[in-house]
């Protein structure tokens, strides 16, 4: 704990970010080479993860030709040895990860519901969304720990309200939420952040014929309204949702943790806590159980 307010010299002499050494996971494309770009347009020195080498090799090339900082570590995040190297390399380039940021993901099967998806796509999708992001806040929460900082930025979805149909995916992504401010709680007494972005953007995996017909079939359905499907089919670029990631990562959120927040387009918002609502209580040192026609009262 000790060490916590040593930082390691400056990779630039300004920015918001000036020395701190980030990981982006699924950083190679869409929202995730947005934010990429953007930290190391900061300051920051960027670990850049994807699955696609060319991709990620591609991100990398461009944030240099644009004067920032980035390495490439290509392979699945999923795996441990894979997020152990990212946290390794970036502790040997920048000096220490003061960030780990989680934007993998891949879609849903066209189609896709609880009536046809099978074992194998399902625990596929929870692999990608919840086991990158498990795999990876475990192997840099030790070195957050022992530095007493660091922040966490994992990437969830509208989608885990079930609204935009599908399983593995808001599956994933529910659990990805719930994941995350279990960390918040407990890393908070070792000065360690954790948060979530829910983040609505065109990117690959939003546009094209069959994921307009996706969307116009959930509108048919009943299950989105006319506003929510109009924003899926006109969503902003992957730019407008990056500042959110680069404010949490960055000191002026260190009061921030444990929250969810939604940044789409010029939209920028939070979700409330859930809270219990009280519908009925009786002391059970002194009465019965409720009765089943008794909850059916009261829930009418």
């Amino acid at each position: 704990m000790g060490c916590s307010s040593v930082r390691h010299p400056p990779l630039v002499s300004d920015g918001l970010l000036a020395g701190f050494g980030t990981v982006v996971v699924g950083g190679s494309r869409g929202i995730g080479a947005a934010v990429s770009a953007l930290l190391a347009d900061q300051g920051a020195g960027v670990v850049v993860n994807g699955r696609d080498a060319e991709a990620v090799e591609a991100t990398v090339a461009a944030i240099a030709g644009a004067g920032g900082h980035a390495i490439a570590h290509a392979g699945s995040a999923a795996d441990e040895d894979v997020a152990q190297d990212l946290i390794a390399l970036c502790e040997r380039e920048f000096g220490a990860v003061d960030a780990l940021v989680n934007c993998a993901g891949t879609a849903e099967p066209p189609g896709s519901s609880i009536l046809t998806v099978t074992a194998d796509q399902f625990r596929e999708l929870i692999d990608v969304h919840l086991g990158t992001v498990f795999a990876t806040c475990r192997a840099v929460a030790p070195a957050m720990v022992a530095r007493g900082r660091g922040a966490i930025v994992n990437t969830s979805s509208f989608a885990c309200l079930g609204d935009y149909g599908g399983t593995g995916y808001p599956a994933g992504k529910g659990a990805v939420n719930g994941l995350t401010m279990a960390i918040a709680a407990e890393l908070a007494e070792h000065g360690v952040r954790a948060n979530v972005v829910c983040p609505g953007a065109r990117t690959r995996l939003s546009t094209g014929t069959e994921y307009e017909d996706h969307i116009a079939a959930l509108r048919a359905r009943g299950m989105l309204d006319e506003v929510s499907a109009q924003g899926a089919l006109d969503a902003a670029p992957p730019e407008y949702v990056a500042p959110m990631y680069a404010y949490l990562v960055s000191d002026l959120a260190a009061r921030i943790s444990g929250q969810i927040f939604i940044a789409a387009g010029g939209f920028v918002g939070r979700f409330d806590r859930p809270s219990p609502a009280l519908i009925g209580y009786r002391d059970h040192h002194d009465a019965p159980p409720w009765s089943v026609e008794e909850i059916a009262a009261m829930l009418a």
